[in-house]
Order: structure tokens, then sequence, then C-alpha cells
């Protein structure tokens, strides 16, 4: 026969509940050697009873949930469901007599995507919870899904309102060819642009995927096309963000071209100057500024300035 490799932690649970045995085995040894059976089955017909009924009023609805489950099929395995007031959303593995297996989407991400962390949701919890089933059809699980994308007011609507249905459209050609649902676009105003909202068929499990297909080739159209822009908050636009960014960083580089020049390295010019003319100038740059720049010729063999 061929072993089994299981962990020792599975071992250590079967171990309590066969101690659990062994000492009810015990009691109702140790009863019957002594003539006492009469006074337990007494005693556990008074109070066993109800005892049992509290602690298997879950299971029995558990139970009776899976029947129902069963008969009703208001969702299967290989179904995405929804616990709204869990926050949790799952696609089921397997229903049990006690236990409905969920393959949990998100949580750990940002997304509707299965991780593969397996989450044990009780049956008797199925009578007093709302259960959301995304794939009534399990050959047709498509349901309604958005991209929101903001353009700026000065962008073309038409070239926008374009890119976006012909990228819906070429992403979900097959799913339109089984739904007969064209994608279209719904829209906002708002402080920094326009909300431009397209709405599209997807399928439920690879809703994640579709989604970002559609904004990886939006994006790529709108940075092709000098038309239409993305809005920003506080920037107001994506295009001209670079721009600003771009020239931000020629004047940086301008400013690292500026340098000190000692005044010995500046050679006053041979010219013959009244002194009547020059004192009107230099009251206005004491006054003012220097108004107009003064332009210095550089010497090369000596290194020294000329005005």
């Amino acid at each position: 026969m061929q072993a089994t490799n299981k962990p020792i932690s599975e071992g250590v649970m079967l171990s309590k509940v066969y101690k659990l045995i062994a000492f009810f085995a015990i009691v109702l040894s140790i009863g019957f050697a002594f003539g006492k059976l009469k006074a337990f089955s007494d005693f556990f017909a008074m109070f066993g009873g109800m005892l049992l009924g509290w602690s298997l009023q879950a299971p029995v609805s558990g139970f009776a949930a899976w029947i129902l489950v069963s008969v009703k099929r208001p969702f299967r395995p290989g179904d995405r469901i929804q616990f709204p007031s869990l926050g949790l959303v799952g696609d089921v593995k397997d229903i049990g007599a006690m236990y409905t297996r969920l393959d949990q989407v998100g949580g750990t991400i940002g997304s509707e995507e299965a991780v593969g962390r397996y989450i044990l949701v009780p049956n008797a919890m199925l009578f007093t919870q709302v259960v959301i089933n995304y794939t009534v059809k399990q050959e047709a699980a498509y349901m309604l899904d958005e991209v929101v994308i903001r353009i700026t007011y000065d962008s073309d609507w038409k070239t926008a309102e374009r890119i976006l249905l012909e990228a819906a459209k070429q992403v979900t050609k097959d799913i339109i060819e089984k739904t007969g649902s064209e994608p279209y676009i719904r829209s906002d105003l708002y402080d920094y642009g326009v909300y431009m909202r397209l709405r599209y068929q997807t399928h439920v499990q690879r809703r994640a995927e579709i989604s970002y297909n559609i904004n990886k080739t939006i994006f790529q159209e709108f940075q092709k096309n000098n038309s239409v822009d993305m809005a920003i908050p506080y920037i107001y636009s994506s295009k001209a963000g670079a721009e600003k960014k771009e020239a931000d960083a020629t004047k940086h580089k301008n400013l690292q071209q500026i340098q000190d020049i000692d005044m010995s390295h500046i050679q006053e010019p041979e010219l013959k100057v009244d002194y009547g003319d020059i004192e009107p100038v230099m009251e206005s740059i004491a006054a003012q500024g220097l108004l107009q720049p003064i332009v210095l010729n550089k010497n090369p063999t000596k290194g020294t300035y000329e005005i």
C-alpha cells in the first residue's frame, strides 16, 4: 500500500478526537462495572438531550441549507458569488454538508482575481446572508463593467469617444459576438474635465485582465493623438504637465550655466566717456537695479573678460 504523507497537525487533531472517545468509553465502563449505568442514562436523558439539541442547532441548520442549495441550486461549484455583508467575494470550489468552500477573490490584492486563499463559509449562514451570484449562467458568465477616463475640456470629444469605443471593441471582440452587446459611453462633468465612462460586457472571471487591456490600449492611443489629453487635478493636463516638467528641466540646466566672475578679471573698455553721462546711469542702477544686461566677451588667450 502507498503511504500518504500527511501533516503532523492532522494527526494531532485526530488524536484529540480519539482521546475524547476514549474518555467517554472509560466513564461508561466504570458506570457499568459499579452498576451505575442506569444512573448515567437517566442523567443523559435529563440534560444530554437539551445539550445535544443546543450543540447540534448549527450543524442541523447547515445540513438543511446544504440540501436546499443542492435542490434549488442558487449557486454551483465554479460560480463566483459575493456576500455583501461580509465583504467577501469568491469562486465556489465545493459545497459540503457543513461548509461551502470558496477560493477568495481579491482580499490580498486590489482587483477581482482569485488569490488561491480558501475560505470555509458555514452553510448555516446561508439562511441569514444575502448572496449575489455573478455567474448565474456559467456558459455565459458575463456582466457589465466600465473603465473611467478623465479628459480635459479642450480635448476633442469625438476623437476621445472613438478611441474608447475602438479599444473596447478590440479587446472584447469575442464577447460582443456572443452577447450581441456593443460598448457604449456615458459622461459626467467635473471641475478638472470630463469623466468618460466606457461601459462594456466583460467575462466575470477575466474582469481585471480585460479592464487592464482596455486601459492600456486607450493610454497608448492618447499618447499618439494630440487632440485628446487626460485631465489631472491641480495640473489639469497630462501633456501640459509633461511640457512644464521639460521646461523646468531646461531652466534648471540654464541656471547651472550661471557663474560668478571676479571683478579683477574684467577689463574696462578703453573709451573716453564723459562722467556727466555716466552719473545718471549709476543713479538709475542704484535705485532700480540693472535694467539691461552688460555683455562680457571672453578673451581666450588671457582668460579675462572685456565689456
